[in-house]
């Protein structure tokens, strides 16, 4: 009895000197559009994910846009938020998250050879060039977002402004294609999916896009706040091998159909619908390490801040931490 008892002390001994095992690190990752935010998709693939469970825990969160991902970041409801250029500086400037990083890219608008959103007028319009939309009425989403910024620079290059040689009205982005069929509005922008469907192919042309006023534009990217990413460097790491092998295998050709019926399983939508474009040159750029053009977030940025919509200039760079992902890619070559 008594050696019992000592073998049973010194296990106890033994099991207190061994290092308790972390918990996985609960990783909440933003997403709005299916199948355009990364983080709709993951799990899709979570065969790849090696780490998964083991050191971190990915939970996806809709959201309806970027003001409510930015409170969500700001309270501790959110690891991941992926806000567009035009969100960004909404985050530091007015919502004071001056410890916000960029860590890694989501996708690209007008990257050479890939696609660019488009700003459309009915075929039968007899709107034919962007001066010609003075005294007509243009839709956006939301004031101060990515595509809405975009619109007013082109109309301002052209001399018309908001209110003065134009109405602006806002619509959710997949209503677009109605408000312009219905003649509610005359100009609409058209953003993927929406805009490479059947209806909208058939019924609108583009008036410009954006890369022919903004050039390439970074625009989305994943953010953290500093003290999430310094606690959990290891956990991130970790997360973002998973993510950029995952993201190799949609991008890879050999896994287009899969990542087809995948798209379509998501959003119930028909496999036709994304079969032509999905992941291919006809869709947005996205970069396979998810490395984000800064230089092309920088310039966006600069356009946001001379519309008004940042109260001063903001330098991207000082707001980036490209380290993990940049580690996490290294141990994929």
């Amino acid at each position: 009895m008594r050696s019992t008892r000592l073998m049973l002390a010194a296990l106890s001994m033994l099991a207190m000197s061994l290092p308790a095992r972390a918990e996985p690190v609960k990783i909440r990752a933003a997403w709005v559009a299916p199948i355009s935010n990364w983080a709709s998709i993951l799990l899709a693939k979570k065969d790849l994910a090696q780490h998964l469970g083991k050191t971190y825990i990915l939970e996806p969160v809709r959201f309806t846009g970027t003001p409510e991902m930015i409170t969500a970041l700001s309270v501790g409801e959110l690891e991941i938020a992926d806000l567009a250029y035009s969100s960004l500086g909404l985050a530091i400037q007015n919502a004071g998250l001056e410890d916000v990083r960029i860590i890694s890219d989501e996708f690209q608008d007008g990257a050479a050879g890939y696609y660019s959103g488009v700003f459309s007028v009915l075929k039968d319009s007899p709107v034919q060039k962007v001066e010609d939309i003075k005294g007509k009425i243009v839709a956006s989403n939301a004031a101060g977002s990515a595509v809405d910024i975009a619109m007013r620079a082109m109309l301002r290059k052209h001399k018309l402004e908001d209110k003065r040689d134009y109405t602006m009205i806002e619509a959710p982005l997949p209503a677009m294609l109605a408000m312009v069929k219905e003649k509610k509005a005359d100009l609409v922008p058209g953003v993927l999916p929406f805009s490479l469907s059947p209806d909208f192919q058939a019924s609108t042309r583009p008036l410009f896009t954006q890369k022919d006023v903004m050039g390439p534009s970074q625009m989305t990217v994943w953010t953290a706040r500093k003290g999430f990413i310094d606690k959990n460097r290891a956990a991130l790491t970790d997360f973002m091998e998973d993510t950029i092998r995952i993201v190799r295998w949609y991008l890879d050709p050999k896994n287009h159909d899969e990542a087809v019926k995948i798209a379509a399983g998501l959003t119930k939508l028909p496999e036709d619908r994304f079969a032509p474009w999905l992941f291919t040159k006809s869709d947005y750029y996205r970069d396979s390490s998810l490395i984000p053009n800064l230089a092309a977030l920088q310039s966006s940025v600069n356009v946001a801040k001379e519309f008004g919509f940042l109260a001063k200039d903001l330098d991207v760079n000082r707001y980036a931490d490209l380290s993990i992902v940049q580690e996490a890619a290294k141990r994929l070559k």
